[in-house]
């Protein structure tokens, strides 16, 4: 089997309304206002988004940009940010992580900027990433982990076909050390 650094991935796909591509440099600083704007809606999730609880910056989303730029590369994560076809606003981060390209098996992970939930956005993205997978990378298994409460995330995996395959009891802690609970939804090819 050849290593993964040779896999032959995209690094842009299209929807209706969104062009998802791979980070570049010089991305940070729409992703540090998409991060500030959401700070609050994004920290309701310590345990699952611990990256949250820093002091956002500028330097913060380069550096993430950058090196998420270099894990597409080496195929380690392939982080697709989702832009407005239109007006090229930054909407949401969304990614394939935790890959085991032996089965291949894929982690899928999305936020969107809090001023353009409730649109659909997350959805057609995620949508258009797990389809890639699924055609394209041969994905057997593509998996979402959410908080239990986090009640909107849940049902943007129902409604993507995801089933709940179980609940994790005391799975991840938070940064105060409350123990959370972690719903695992998948789609199995």
């Amino acid at each position: 089997m050849n290593p993964p650094i040779l896999r032959e991935v995209v690094a842009e796909l299209q929807t209706e309304r969104l062009l998802l591509r791979c980070p570049r440099a010089g991305d940070g600083v729409a992703v540090h206002e998409a991060v500030v704007e959401s700070l609050a809606a994004l920290r309701a999730w310590p345990a699952s988004l611990p990256w949250a609880m820093a002091e956002p910056s500028v330097a913060l989303s380069e550096t993430f940009c950058r090196e998420s730029q270099a894990a597409f590369i080496q195929r380690a994560r392939l982080v697709y940010f989702a832009f407005e076809r239109d007006s090229g606003r930054f909407v949401a981060s969304t990614s394939l992580h935790n890959i085991n390209w032996q089965v291949p098996r894929f982690e899928v992970g999305y936020w969107c900027r809090s001023a353009l939930q409730g649109q659909g956005y997350t959805r057609e993205a995620i949508m258009a990433l797990i389809g890639y997978a699924q055609r394209e990378l041969g994905a057997r298994r593509v998996e979402a982990l959410t908080d239990e409460r986090n009640v909107a995330s849940r049902a943007l995996c129902e409604s993507l076909g995801l089933h709940l395959e179980g609940v994790l009891r005391n799975q991840c802690v938070t940064p105060t050390g409350v123990l959370r609970n972690t719903c695992v939804y998948a789609s199995i090819a």
